[in-house]
């Protein structure tokens, strides 16, 4: 069926704008996708910073449970070294002790030796009695000498057992003394060790646990650093959907504001758009600018798998479909061409203006510096953009003088 020119114009305006209007819902989609993913992340990163807030004011405590630890340590040590400083003390008295007990030992033994020979001496002489020395005395003198000597023996003897239980009971307390010095010794010295034991495992565990704290704060720092990055690329990529939504908005309103025969330009028999979003440079020749126009015309419309294969007029278009429509629009091309038919398309190489980049799955041109292609389509709602692009293990090939 056939439908007059004006309705057929209009139609066609219409699916322009409607094209135009479509791709910014798409955008706009996505747009509300990043919007709840950024929203994700800052919730994340907000929750990741509450987790390092709190881990940073428990470091703090424990840092001050070290601090603590520290001060305790060092009120320990002064008591430490005055246990040292008594043990020491302990130790010369010690040393001082069984060195006089040595000596009275040494004087017992000197004393009881006395006294054994005195008494052995008395024994084997027989001891003087006082009739035997005034009977056997001549005269005063001599009997006042015999008693004196009596009476100096019995007094140094004595003197000697005396002496003796002296030296006895020395050594005894002595000997006790030295025992309780001993003991003081072995009791300071376990006290000393004790005393060093529970501060070094008080300062160990307050430093395990500090370590540990630090260590997991540091891991939530970089998975914050992580989520900030991911949270900027989100960001900046929905900016520039923002952008392309705004110039979709752009191009719709002009196209709106154009008339059907300004919409409906044709070359070819194909709907072109030589007032749409890409415009040739100066100086290009006149193929170049009706390419862009053509691709202007079906920049948005959705993809359809074999779409633009049947015939060049079609709802929506595939890779191949979509640089068959280009170049058909130009008069390079008589009839749609499948992705592996452009590998041996046209002359070999990259072209001035023009740049088809070919393999047996996909292909995709280039335009006075502007990329098209569907896949561009699938991540910004438009078959047109600038840079990216696949390269490797696709034939480079361009339409002839361009």
């Amino acid at each position: 069926m056939h439908f007059p020119r004006k309705i057929k114009r209009l139609t066609v305006a219409a699916t322009l704008i409607g094209a135009l209007l479509g791709g910014g819902s798409l955008i706009a989609s996505s747009s509300a996708d990043l919007q709840s993913q950024i929203q994700a992340n800052k919730s994340a990163a907000s929750s990741l910073q509450g987790e390092i807030n709190s881990e940073s004011a428990q470091i703090q405590k424990t840092a001050g449970g070290v601090a603590a630890a520290q001060q305790r340590l060092s009120i320990e040590q002064t008591e430490l070294n005055q246990h040292i400083t008594k043990l020491r003390e302990v130790q010369t008295q010690l040393m001082e002790a069984r060195d006089h007990l040595l000596a009275l030992e040494t004087k017992l033994r000197i004393a009881s030796t006395d006294l054994a020979s005195n008494l052995r001496a008395a024994y084997e002489n027989g001891s003087p009695n006082l009739i035997d020395v005034i009977l056997n005395a001549h005269g005063f003198s001599s009997l006042l000498e015999q008693v004196n000597y009596i009476k100096d023996a019995q007094h140094q003897d004595a003197q000697v057992v005396n002496y003796t239980k002296i030296a006895r009971a020395a050594v005894l307390k002595q000997a006790t003394h030295l025992g309780k010095l001993e003991l003081l010794d072995r009791n300071l010295t376990n006290q000393i060790l004790s005393q060093r034991n529970q501060v070094a495992a008080i300062e160990i565990g307050l430093a395990k646990q500090q370590i540990n704290q630090e260590s997991q704060r540091s891991h939530d720092q970089a998975k914050l650093a992580s989520v900030n990055s991911t949270t900027q690329a989100l960001q900046q990529k929905l900016q520039q959907q923002e952008r392309a939504v705004a110039a979709r908005e752009a191009a719709a309103a002009a196209a709106a504001r154009q008339t059907p025969e300004q919409v409906n330009q044709q070359v070819g028999g194909l709907a072109i758009n030589p007032g749409g979003a890409v415009q040739p440079p100066p100086g290009a020749p006149a193929a170049v600018g009706q390419m862009m126009a053509a691709g202007n015309a079906i920049a948005t419309l959705p993809y359809i798998w074999g779409g633009g294969h049947g015939a060049f007029i079609s709802p929506g278009y595939d890779c191949s479909g979509s640089v068959s429509y280009v170049l058909a629009a130009a008069g390079l091309l008589s009839s749609p061409e499948t992705s592996g038919g452009f590998e041996s398309y046209g002359d070999p190489g990259p072209g001035q203006w023009v740049t088809i980049y070919a393999n047996a799955g996909h292909v995709w041109m280039t335009i006075a510096g502007w990329r098209f292609d569907t896949v561009a389509l699938a991540a910004d709602g438009t078959r047109w953009s600038q840079g990216g692009g696949e390269f490797g293990g696709f034939v480079v090939r361009h339409p002839p003088g361009l």
